[in-house]
């Protein structure tokens, strides 16, 4: 495999995708947990929060270990948009037969006769004209699939490391018996290991920590919190000072505050700082950057409302409004914001934590996307 330069960005502030360790903030200590668990054979359960950056770590683990052995095949696939086990078998056929074809040495034609009981094809994309990869699975033949799917992963002769990303969403299928059928594959695959990552916490930390379900302490378990301020802060600050700007430590901390250290409103906001600024002295220029976002974001933001009924509507601006909310269902709050009964709110409540619109932390109830939380106050102040 010929390794690649590194292309040189022209905006350093990444919030989509990974584009290497320059563009990456950190996170020595939980790279090093992550490699050291994989590579002593003990599979990972990476938790946090959405918007904190695991995505990102996984794909610089990936970057790490491919340094390390440019022979190991790092697959990673996103489950969260599946919705039963023939939409998982065909994600992770996908990923399996991509990183076969983009990774090979060997020629194309060997690697489609390889997986041909898959039927796959390629085809270009229509944007950017690189190869993509479809499969297609017969739905009768579901389980067996899936089984010589795990089947493969033994079989390899290479280390193999596949992270499954928001992984709570098998809980959801409507197949019966799915994290059981899983984990009786796995625990037989000794040449492959896993990260199980996800973002509802309290699903992972049942699936993973009680007695009662398959993968109960099989592996490893890491939280991953927002980057420290102060380290977060010299990383954006050495961009601005190589082009001779600067950027005032007490307004990064202000936005920092303001979204929590989450890296990817973080991010988001700095990328526009970056682009319409040489230096960073006064707040006014990042809230100057947040209306930007939110300019941007408004018809999809409008088009959202749309979908919710007016209870859900109420709800939400509600808890835009107060900023959290400890007890959404009391009386004080429902009188205050002309809200409907106590019944009502806990219905539009369980939606809006469905679709996570709404996200339960140990204080209470707040937006979950930042961007719209600000949106909605701006919008029905």
């Amino acid at each position: 495999m010929v390794k690649r330069k590194q292309k040189q960005l022209r905006n350093p502030f990444v919030y989509e995708g990974y584009e290497g360790p320059d563009y990456f903030c950190d996170r020595m200590e939980e790279t090093e947990k992550v490699i050291s668990h994989l590579q002593n054979g003990r599979n990972l359960t990476l938790v946090s929060p959405r918007k904190v950056g695991k995505t990102a770590l996984v794909k610089h683990v990936f970057h790490q270990l491919k340094q390390e052995n440019e022979d190991a095949v790092c697959i990673y696939v996103d489950i969260f948009h599946t919705q039963n086990q023939y939409e998982l078998v065909q994600t992770l056929g996908r990923a399996i037969v991509e990183e076969r074809l983009l990774g090979s040495r060997g020629s194309m034609e060997k690697v489609l006769k390889f997986f041909s009981m898959w039927r796959p094809t390629v085809t270009p994309d229509p944007i950017t004209g690189m190869p993509t990869v479809s499969v297609s699975i017969e739905r009768s033949q579901t389980e067996y699939t899936l089984k010589s799917i795990f089947e493969y992963l033994e079989r390899s002769e290479r280390e193999v490391y596949v992270a499954i990303d928001e992984f709570q969403t098998v809980t959801e299928y409507p197949e019966k018996g799915t994290e059981a059928l899983l984990r009786s594959y796995i625990q037989f695959v000794h040449h492959a290991h896993f990260i199980y990552a996800g973002s509802r916490q309290h699903l992972l930390y049942e699936m993973f920590g009680s007695p009662q379900r398959p993968f109960y302490q099989s592996t490893a378990m890491l939280s991953l919190q927002p980057l420290h301020e102060e380290i977060y802060y010299d990383f954006a600050t050495r961009f601005f000072k190589a082009r001779n700007g600067d950027f005032s430590a007490d307004v990064f901390r202000q936005l920092y505050n303001q979204f929590n250290g989450y890296t990817w409103y973080m991010q988001s906001v700095l990328n526009r700082l970056y682009e319409r600024e040489r230096s960073v002295t006064d707040y006014q220029q990042v809230n100057e950057a947040i209306l930007s976002i939110l300019a941007d974001k408004a018809s999809q933001y409008e088009t959202f409302m749309m979908f919710l009924t007016d209870n859900q509507k109420r709800l939400l601006k509600a808890v835009a409004l107060e900023g959290m909310v400890a007890q959404p269902q009391s009386l004080a709050f429902a009188m205050k914001h002309e809200l409907p009964s106590a019944s009502s709110i806990k219905k539009a409540l369980e939606v809006l934590k469905g679709k996570d619109v709404l996200y339960q932390t140990p204080e209470g109830y707040i937006v979950y996307d930042r961007f719209l939380d600000l949106w909605l106050k701006r919008t029905f102040v």
